[in-house]
């Protein structure tokens, strides 16, 4: 937790934006410059729970020349004595990776409620990083298990591993995320004038948007631009301009307290970063892809709004922060985490679409982040334990897709890739190097690099090559 010094910091940057005359919806967007040409935005979907890879993208080949082969996962995931959580092979949806893993294995099967992500993978618009997860620097089993190196706080602990996966830092006191600080680093490059926030979460609070000077807008998604704000005070009639006069006027009082003229500051800047948001929205025309009316459907949708409203809000550079929660999957993992696929599909789909309606698919990058996978052998109940590497996906007209980046563990219990003796890989990529591929592309300096990922320079390979 922040000290209240750190708060009072804090407070007084976001303050620090400016806190604006007048809140009218429209009164400041004529003064916003039209979106640069040189437009690129992030999207985080965030899969709180541990989402299991091991289902996600699994080993199809069967051949004697794969090095992971369908029948290891087989020999593991189908444990009846555990419940059992093997996939059958077919069920899953094949596809061919663009270069052979070092083992020979290429063709691999995404889970059954992904055919929408299959598509995008064939159509080489998605792709999928091998076993990411938290290090300090490149890690084996008999340096885990002797812990000679140093090892992130508080492993396989959702809260813990959450946060270090939002902030890159293993040692769980991180007061900022990277994608915060990300913005920090290309605001004097690329957001100059900013009067509106670089980031946007649309699912609640989340570190990772927090940076040093950046600090991100929050709302709950709408298709009702108006509804943006504060109920009563939308400066459209005598009484809600009355109400938004008064307002004003209470939060310009000089109360003589640091604490509360900060946080007056800060009120003054959201509201009016609400009005803002809710001009630009409303003065943009429709989408015609539609969405589903999921969870995160509904987020998703809101963040295409955003990003079409803003050839009005004028950012050059723009992350989003959206989540979909429920993949602690101690027990029934099949039904569970069909569900949730069910509804992240469709939805990342939908996303991807909206991006080529609007002449943005090469300009939008969207990724998963989770805070740890599960463990290859089945837990009782019909479910798996909490883990530690997981893969992750990356979607984008500027996504190298078709393929498999990094490398995959070895389906064998208690071997060099296991950290105990059920299948909790060890991470053989770490947030590192999979955040700086990311924020390489989104411009952030080199020489910054290290500024946001302070680990990154324990790592050979900084950039992992999915994004051109």
């Amino acid at each position: 937790m922040p000290t209240r010094r750190e708060f009072v910091r804090g407070c007084c940057s976001a303050a620090a934006m400016g806190v604006f005359a007048g809140f009218g919806r429209f009164g400041l967007l004529n003064a916003l410059a039209a979106a640069p040409a040189d437009y690129k935005a992030l999207v985080c979907i965030f899969l709180f729970g541990g989402n299991d890879g091991n289902n996600l993208f699994v080993p199809w080949d069967n051949t004697p020349a794969a090095g992971f082969r369908y029948s290891d996962y087989l020999a593991i995931r189908a444990d009846q004595s555990q419940g059992g959580l093997a996939l059958t092979q077919s069920q899953l949806l094949p596809v061919t990776a663009a270069t052979a893993q070092p083992s020979g294995a290429t063709i691999f099967g995404f889970h059954p409620a992904l055919p929408q992500l299959q598509g995008l993978f064939q159509l080489n618009r998605a792709a999928v990083v091998a076993n990411v997860g938290v290090l300090n620097q490149p890690l084996t089993r008999a340096e885990y298990r002797s812990k000679s190196k140093p090892l992130p706080a508080n492993l396989f602990s959702h809260s813990d591993q959450q946060q270090q996966w939002q902030t890159a830092d293993p040692t769980g006191f991180g007061l900022t995320g990277w994608a915060g600080r990300a913005a920090d680093q290309v605001r004097t490059i690329y957001n100059v004038s900013q009067i509106y926030p670089p980031i946007t979460t649309v699912a609640g609070t989340a570190i990772f948007c927090l940076g040093n000077q950046t600090r991100p807008f929050a709302l709950a998604p709408t298709t009702n631009p108006a509804s943006i704000g504060l109920a009563g005070y939308t400066n459209q009639n005598s009484q809600s301009n009355a109400r938004l006069a008064s307002l004003q006027q209470v939060l310009t009082f000089d109360t003589g307290l640091s604490m509360i003229q900060a946080t007056s500051s800060i009120t003054s800047a959201a509201l009016q970063q609400s009005s803002l948001l809710s001009g630009a929205l409303q003065g943009a025309a429709p989408l015609a892809t539609v969405f589903p009316t999921t969870s995160i459907g509904n987020q998703l949708a809101q963040v295409a709004r955003i990003i079409k409203a803003n050839e009005t809000l004028g950012l050059g550079r723009q992350i989003f922060f959206c989540s979909l929660g429920g993949f602690d999957t101690h027990t029934t993992q099949i039904p569970d985490q069909n569900n949730l696929f069910t509804q992240l599909d469709p939805a990342m789909k939908a996303f991807y679409d909206a991006t080529v309606e609007l002449n943005l698919a090469n300009k939008v990058t969207a990724f998963t982040l989770s805070e740890f996978g599960r463990t290859l052998k089945p837990a009782t109940g019909n479910g798996s334990d909490h883990g530690w590497g997981s893969h992750q996906l990356v979607m984008g007209g500027a996504v190298l897709g078709g393929d498999l980046y990094g490398k995959l563990p070895k389906f064998a219990l208690g071997t060099d890739d296991d950290s105990s003796s059920n299948g909790r890989w060890i991470p053989t990529t770490s947030v590192d190097q999979f955040g700086a591929t990311l924020a390489s592309w989104f411009g952030v300096p080199a020489a910054s690099l290290p500024a946001i990922f302070p680990n990154l320079p324990n790592f050979a390979t900084p950039d992992l090559g999915f994004l051109g």
